[in-house]
């Protein structure tokens, strides 16, 4: 029932000329994840983890999981890194952990793509509707978005180039 769920969701909707399209999908190894790499050739996993164990096991077996149906894997985001108290600019707390999004990235010899601080910058952005690389672009939060966008950009466009790539379209 979800692969054509999935299937619907790509084929079915009118998304006009795209430059990516980015699905953003649960933690873990489910039903979405699989048919999303058995309906479309997928360019890359962007994974996301926090700094905590529970997360980093998550992520380990989603990793696996892209291996194993071939789709690179193009590195991993840190998020909720730290926090810095906005009264408190020299302060930074660790309050989930630190280094786990690092400490996966050596492990499987894949980029640390960004580590993204926690604040209530994004979840107020949120609220609004308002991106917050808009509404506050020179936040922490929004600088480690644009790096960890530049960076994917770039890795999909070296992906695009392998002569292997298969690109498939729907008909009109």
């Amino acid at each position: 029932m979800l692969h054509g769920v999935v299937r619907q969701f790509l084929t079915d909707v009118d998304w006009g000329e795209l430059d990516y399209l980015i699905v953003d999908m649960p933690p873990g190894t489910g039903d979405v994840q699989l048919s999303l790499a058995q309906l479309v050739p997928v360019q890359g996993a962007v994974l996301v983890t926090t700094p905590q164990a529970v997360s980093l096991s998550d992520v380990r077996r989603a990793l696996k999981m892209f291996e194993q149906v071939s789709i690179p894997v193009l590195g991993v985001i840190e998020n909720m890194s730290y926090f810095v108290p906005p009264d408190m600019p020299d302060k930074r707390y660790n309050i989930f952990g630190t280094g786990g999004g690092q400490q996966l990235a050596d492990e499987y010899n894949i980029r640390l793509l960004g580590e993204v601080p926690l604040g209530m910058e994004v979840r107020e952005g949120g609220d609004a509707g308002v991106p917050v690389v808009i509404a506050n672009p020179d936040s922490p939060q929004s600088k480690a978005f644009r790096t960890v966008a530049e960076e994917v950009a770039r890795q999909i466009s070296i992906e695009a180039m392998k002569p292997e790539l298969v690109i498939m379209s729907r008909a009109k």
